[in-house]
């Protein structure tokens, strides 16, 4: 009987020890839990941030000029090439002259024609003036006396009036014909000017100082000249000391920009160089373009961005003395930057000094109750007000996960502006705290406030995935 009790008391004895093991590992994660899930963790420092908006695009000088000509004909004269300096009036080329030449005759003897009329004119209305005051209006004077005297009869005075009134119609006729025999020569005259306008303009010049970038035409082309349609380009020159970037920034990075922002600018043709620029302007309205292989139904909205380049665009192999006292074969190749090259630009838009960060892959978006969101619309980091556009009325904060022992603690935080790498945090941390920042699809789907991870290294991490 007592072995028996004994037995039965090693028994309860075990059950209660199996239990209460049961209890602390469930507790202690021991078993009964998901096994720990192996993330890296950095420590949340401060550090100095730079916000930056990156965008490409193609050097093109501040000022370039596209010349064509007014008037339609062969190009007789070229007395430039591509690459030349030239200077503000100089020829450009020639446009065959001949035929406004003969047009410039034309006019001049319409208007020497007019000139004839005129005298004519003035001629007839001094002769109809002077029969009129000489012949006419004495005669009708005398005839009024005597047939006031009864001395004239009616028929004599009748005749007399009526040639009177006559004459005094042929002078205002006279002089209608005078004023307009006036405008004649003034229209002659006008034609005339306007043909000396045209026969000059055979010649182009130079509207500019500048560098010939571009020469379109041949010696012996025609071309068309601007009065008819829009014509057809001959010359374009640029002022090449004075060169531009010019960038195609998207429209949620462009309302981060503004005039005088600086900017660093990589150009193809020097790799390894930086170059130092300044926003100067930047468009109002967008320019739309179709994404690749949609075929026009979905568009990207960009605005154009121009930057001037900072210092001397003058080749480091042309000295600058050497330049000034160079002749007029000056070329494109004195000088740094050629119109169409490519380049890429780094424009900074903030910088805060001493920011508590943490690296961009720490920070996750999720919905009210902690959920992942859709690891497709939410990226690496994603700011709160864009998370709000992108899911209407739906609640969505951004979160960490801060180490505490071997748990994670889910922490919403408001983050600040970012670079390349970290992300500033407003509020929700503190320097030195520690968060998880690796795997991405930890922070970002499967880990969960409260959940034991296990801390290995970064390089340990990830060495599974050569």
């Amino acid at each position: 009987m007592l072995r028996k009790n004994r037995k039965l008391l090693w028994i309860l004895a075990a059950v209660v020890l199996l239990t209460v093991l049961a209890a602390v590992g469930k507790r202690m994660g021991w078993w009964g839990q998901t096994p720990p899930l192996e993330v890296a963790v950095e420590k949340v420092t401060t550090r100095d941030l730079i916000e930056t908006v990156l965008a490409s695009g193609k050097i093109q000088p501040v000022t370039e000029v596209k010349i064509s000509s007014e008037v339609s004909g062969e190009i007789v004269a070229l007395t430039i090439k591509e690459g030349d300096a030239v200077r503000k009036g100089q020829l450009l080329a020639r446009i065959n002259p001949e035929m406004m030449a003969a047009a410039l005759d034309r006019n001049e003897a319409a208007v020497n024609n007019a000139k004839s009329g005129l005298a004519s004119a003035r001629v007839r209305l001094r002769q109809l003036e002077n029969l009129l005051k000489i012949n006419l209006e004495p005669a009708y004077r005398r005839t009024a006396r005597l047939y006031e005297d009864k001395v004239a009869t009616q028929a004599e005075w009748e005749v007399a009036r009526s040639q009177y009134e006559s004459a005094l119609q042929d002078v205002e006729s006279a002089k209608e014909a005078v004023e307009g025999a006036v405008y004649l020569v003034q229209s002659a005259r006008a034609s005339q000017k306007e043909m000396k306008e045209q026969l000059a303009r055979t010649n182009i010049l130079s509207p500019m100082d500048g560098i010939v970038t571009k020469l379109s035409v041949e010696l012996g082309e025609r071309v068309v000249g601007t009065i008819q349609m829009a014509g057809t380009e001959m010359i374009r020159i640029a002022d090449l000391t004075r060169m531009e970037v010019r960038v195609d920034v998207s429209e949620s990075d462009v309302v981060r920009i503004k005039n005088g922002d600086s900017v660093k600018v990589e150009v193809d043709a020097y790799p390894g160089q930086k170059f130092s620029g300044l926003v100067r302007e930047i468009a109002n309205s967008s320019n739309a373009s179709a994404l690749p292989g949609t075929g026009g139904a979905d568009q990207v909205t960009n605005f154009l961005v121009k930057i001037s380049l900072l210092g001397d665009n003058q080749s480091p192999a042309e000295p600058k003395d050497q330049a000034r006292t160079a002749s007029t074969s000056m070329g494109a190749q004195r000088f740094l930057f050629r119109p169409g090259m490519s380049a890429s630009t780094e424009i900074t838009t903030r910088r805060v000094q001493a920011a508590v960060s943490v690296p961009i892959n720490a920070v996750a978006v999720r919905d009210g109750e902690g959920q992942a969101t859709d690891p497709e619309s939410e990226g690496t980091s994603t700011g709160k007000n864009e998370d709000q556009q992108n899911t209407g009325n739906e609640e969505i904060d951004e979160v960490v996960f801060v180490r505490s022992g071997n748990k994670v603690l889910l922490r919403k935080v408001t983050t600040g502006i970012q670079d390349d790498k970290h992300i500033q945090i407003l509020r929700g941390l503190r320097s030195g705290e520690e968060v998880v920042t690796a795997p991405y699809s930890a922070v970002s789907r499967d880990l969960r406030d409260g959940r034991v991870v296990k801390v290995v290294d970064r390089d340990q991490l990830f060495s599974g995935e050569e």
